[in-house]
């Protein structure tokens, strides 16, 4: 083990991908990797990206923004070949894009489903297999880190495309960190609760935030950059020797069995 200043090693010199890196989740940890001293190399499909790129540069760091959409598996495996031109090699991978279908199982129409799974699992399929193909065929050591949800743990109604995605996803981290161990590049997940993004934006009504505010025992939705530190953790030395699991980052929601049983 090499000797360090401090647990928390930064990510100096190391080179990162961010799947949906425009906004929410995504873009707070294509910053947080910044702030850690890595260069970044993101995936987008919003607004949002020149505001993200300033960010990251005004850090001191190198920071490409790519407009594309993480189903489409040409435009993910162009998005490495643009990080290993640009930035030298592949050291971090983070799929992270998806987005959000609340909707009764009766009305999801077969166009419903596979558009849902088409960037909320075959993106992560298509992410993983491209860092790994850059990983191992460089003989570098790396950390793919996959976002899955705390959904997958604690069952919604209406969610039931979104969840089937998230669940596959943990089974596709937990073979690949297997798999992808004796090439040095450790598989890991991160399972957010109720977190503020433009994804939630329609789906957390007022009502909405009330009940999660009554039930996640740290009293407020999470903003995207609790949810990033995670994620500079699994990406550092610090958690190397962690692999295939999932962490969950919810504020407790997901522990909360407490329904205000009188004292006897």
């Amino acid at each position: 083990m090499a000797d360090r200043d401090d647990t928390f090693a930064p990510l100096d010199g190391r080179r990162a991908v961010v799947t949906g890196a425009s906004s929410g989740i995504g873009a707070a940890i294509a910053v947080a990797f910044a702030e850690a001293g890595a260069d970044v190399v993101g995936l987008h499909l919003g607004d949002s990206a020149e505001e993200v790129r300033e960010r990251i540069q005004a850090l001191g760091r190198h920071a490409v923004m790519v407009e594309g959409d993480a189903g489409d598996s040409a435009v993910v495996d162009a998005l490495a070949r643009t990080a290993e031109e640009k930035l030298g090699g592949v050291d971090i991978w983070v799929n992270n894009a998806a987005r959000m279908m609340v909707r009764p199982l009766v009305e999801t129409s077969n166009e419903d489903w596979h558009g849902l799974l088409a960037s909320n699992l075959h993106g992560y399929f298509y992410g993983c297999r491209a860092a790994a193909r850059s990983m191992v065929g460089a003989g570098t050591a790396g950390r793919i880190i996959n976002m899955s949800s705390a959904a997958r743990i604690q069952a919604v109604a209406e969610f039931s495309a979104y969840t089937a995605a998230k669940g596959a996803i943990m089974g596709l981290t937990r073979a690949l960190a297997v798999e992808l161990a004796p090439h040095g590049i450790r598989v890991n997940a991160i399972a957010p609760g109720a977190t503020d993004t433009p994804l939630n934006k329609d789906a957390y009504t007022a009502e909405v935030r009330r009940n999660y505010e009554q039930r996640i025992p740290l009293g407020h939705i999470a903003q995207a950059e609790e949810v990033a530190g995670t994620a500079v953790f699994l990406a550092s030395d610090a958690s190397e020797y962690v692999i295939g699991q999932e962490i969950v980052v919810d504020g407790g929601l997901t522990i909360n069995g407490s329904v205000g049983h009188g004292r006897v």
